[in-house]
């Protein structure tokens, strides 16, 4: 499926040059249209065998991120648009440059401002190919865990990825639709939602990136139906909590964090729609699907296995070229073809011959009344009993740290309760919801 004998080629885009690749100030962009504006970006690139995808504009990225591939190039894509991990992503390749559509000043070194892209381009005839074992991506971790690592997908891997979530959502919606996403394309969850799935099914993606929810719902009712809202818990809860009033749905897609049953349900009830939870990871892509009001477990995409191991799980896929090791605790179910989380070999804890996992201690938590988001986490040095202590941020507007101190006495085993327990205004989230745990020590000092 991914094309992996030596000389194979792949093609940049499917579908008639005529059908909508995107949708931008209400305006369709059509495939032909979309392939002339790669053709002239990339005339203009440097030579190069790599740079930073810095485009916000989801339309501008998907141009740019094409151009690169058409020239050879491969897109470094950081864990945010910070100028630190720009540098720290060019510094690991020599000679890199950056792209992007806006005006950036500082701009990293060797920037290149992308040309306007004007609607009446005369469109191209022809799809370019891509070697399937051309590197079109190498995207980093988020940095929850600790430090951002590399990892490289080729275009083949990307188009074996695409393919298993074109059928979920297929098989979920039936046929063409179309994509408004929250989360940035340069995340390996938006890149598969938003920047792939234009490229390689009947699938067109609004523009922009809204954030707000008037902007979610302005950006929905900017595309023609059926409509998928690709976001995270994060934003879904405030779509929920601010009583907007949205354009008829076909689906929600959620990733990049724990779907709260709860709120799933809430979500599907408000507005109308199913909501399915992807799950994968920036080293393996997406493999998995449920939908979180209904099911406990989740259903795995064709040709995709577990293996469970002592401290994790193998993962065989498409898109994989050998197995890759996750630190989640898996059971099978269904001959295999369905599996149950049990929680993530990095999120167990023993303290005092007593066990825990940091995810039920963070149910716990946000299970207070009056708590409107927190985290619990370890700290990485040991107190002087060599006993590596738990933290906690609370944002609780109206609570004491007292307060939720002695809630969480009547929630979980002494041994495991929050010293220290910091209130905070805001959780320190990037662009996709996730908590960077740099971030978050910062945080926890007060920074």
């Amino acid at each position: 499926m991914t094309g992996r004998a030596p000389g194979t080629r792949l093609p940049l885009l499917v579908g008639a040059l005529s059908r909508p690749v995107a949708w931008r100030d209400g305006k369709a962009i059509r495939a032909g249209v979309f392939l002339a504006h790669v053709r002239r970006v990339a005339a203009l690139l440097p030579d190069a065998e790599s740079a930073v995808n810095l485009c916000e504009d989801r339309y501008a990225f998907l141009v740019a991120f094409a151009a690169l591939l058409v020239r050879g190039q491969t897109n470094l894509l950081p864990p945010s648009r910070a100028p630190h991990a720009v540098d720290e992503a060019m510094s690991g390749h020599p000679g890199s440059y950056a792209i992007g559509e806006l005006d950036l000043t500082p701009a990293p070194a060797g920037y290149v401002r992308m040309p306007s892209l004007a609607d009446d381009e005369v469109p191209e005839q022809s799809v370019p190919t891509i070697a399937a074992d051309a590197i079109a991506a190498i995207g980093y971790t988020s940095g929850s865990t600790g430090r951002p690592k590399p990892n490289v997908k080729t275009w083949g891997s990307f188009v074996a990825s695409n393919a298993g979530n074109a059928d979920m959502l297929d098989r979920a919606i039936g046929g063409s639709f179309d994509v408004v996403a929250t989360v940035p394309p340069q995340h390996m969850y938006g890149m598969e939602m938003s920047v792939l799935m234009p490229l390689l099914s009947a699938v067109s993606v609004h523009a922009g990136r809204p954030f707000f929810p008037a902007d979610v719902a302005t950006a929905l009712g900017s595309m023609p139906e059926p409509r998928v809202l690709v976001t995270t818990p994060v934003h879904l809860r405030a779509l929920v909590e601010s009583g907007v009033a949205l354009p008829t749905l076909a689906a929600f897609v959620s990733a990049t964090a724990p779907m709260p049953v709860e709120l799933a349900a809430a979500a599907e009830q408000r507005f109308g729609a199913p909501l399915y939870e992807v799950f994968g990871s920036t080293e393996t892509c997406v493999f998995a699907s449920r939908r979180t009001a209904t099911d406990d477990d989740w259903t795995l995409y064709a040709d995709v296995s577990l293996h469970p191991q002592p401290d994790g799980t193998l993962v065989q896929a498409p898109q994989l070229e050998e197995p890759i090791a996750l630190a989640d605790i898996v059971t099978l179910h269904d001959e295999g073809r369905r599996f149950r989380l049990r929680g993530r070999n990095t999120d167990l804890l023993e303290i005092a011959g007593k066990r825990a996992s940091l995810g039920d201690l963070n149910r716990r938590l946000l299970a207070i009344d009056g708590v409107r988001d927190g985290v619990v986490f370890q700290l990485d040095e040991a107190d002087a009993s060599g006993v590596r202590r738990i933290a906690a941020l609370v944002v609780a507007p109206g609570m004491t740290e007292q307060a939720v101190m002695s809630a969480l006495r009547h929630a979980m085993d002494p041994v495991f309760l929050p010293r220290p327990l910091r209130i905070v205004d805001a959780l320190p989230r990037n662009d996709t919801g996730k908590l960077p745990r740099q971030a978050l020590l910062v945080a926890l000092r007060g920074g």
